[in-house]
């Protein structure tokens, strides 16, 4: 495998959060001050930015080369959202396959998602190598405990299927600001990926920042300030970005691109 990539917004040492909106809610990121090591894939507000350096062989790889098995509810939409869009600009970005099955990771350690994706993995036997499940509001509310059950989970399904690559997630912003329990926990998340050598995305650092780089530590999942970029910069329209802005949904599919493309290249 080659060396890390670290599109993310940071090394674990500071600063992020977000407003609940809506039923579920979230939080967290780390300011862009440092490097990963190893094969950590980490995909925040950075990977954005390097989403138009993609060339459009990798984009063919990655929808010949991977399946992927994606649990989500409503907020975990807003990817496909984004994936949708960038679809309708250009089809060179038509996305590769996916499988969505409702649900998403719970809380306080629920790990009713792990045995649902061992069911569906070893009822399609080398059909699926790619499995990610998002957060609804289950960060916001979670314990350090709640995490590692979460963190040792994962790491357990890598150790029973190594020919799957399997993407951890923040939880979203959730308006509770840097002293928040979003922001501990997402940063506990993170400190794991990157001393692991995990694929990270990280939701709440990519609704963090704006393109300009301007950091919004104490926004919600709403996305406030991509209303103000849309008024002032040209950004394309969705039917619905489920709990948010359309643009937010827009920058989680070129973040996904992102890391489907490290993924590719490796």
């Amino acid at each position: 495998m080659s060396k890390s990539r670290l599109f993310w917004g940071a090394a674990v040492t500071a600063a992020a959060a977000g407003t609940v909106m809506s039923s579920c809610a979230g939080d967290g990121l780390l300011t862009p001050n440092g490097n990963a090591s190893g094969d950590a894939v980490l995909a925040g507000h950075a990977a954005v930015a390097a989403f138009e350096s993609i060339p459009t062989s990798t984009l063919e790889s990655v929808r010949a080369g991977y399946r992927i098995y994606y649990g989500h509810t409503s907020h975990g939409s807003q990817i496909m959202t984004g994936l949708a869009m960038l679809a309708q600009q250009d089809a060179d970005y038509a996305p590769p396959q996916f499988h969505e099955p409702g649900g998403d990771l719970g809380e306080n350690g629920d790990v009713t998602w792990a045995n649902t994706t061992r069911a569906f993995l070893d009822a399609h036997p080398g059909e699926y190598n790619v499995v990610m499940w998002s957060w609804c509001g289950g960060v916001s509310s979670n314990t350090e405990a709640g995490i590692d059950t979460y963190l040792n989970t994962m790491a357990q399904l890598e150790q029973e299927y190594p020919d799957v690559i399997f993407i951890y997630m923040t939880g979203h912003l959730d308006g509770t600001g840097p002293d928040g329990n979003l922001y501990a926990r997402n940063n506990q998340i993170r400190a794991f990926t990157q001393a692991h050598d995990k694929v990270l995305f990280d939701f709440a650092d990519i609704e963090s920042f704006d393109p300009a780089g301007n950091y919004y530590p104490d926004g919600s999942d709403a996305c406030e300030w991509c209303a103000a970029w849309c008024a002032a910069h040209t950004c394309p329209g969705c039917g619905s970005c489920a709990h948010s802005h359309c643009f937010n949904c827009y920058l989680k599919g070129k973040a996904f691109w992102w890391m489907m493309a490290q993924l590719a290249a490796r």
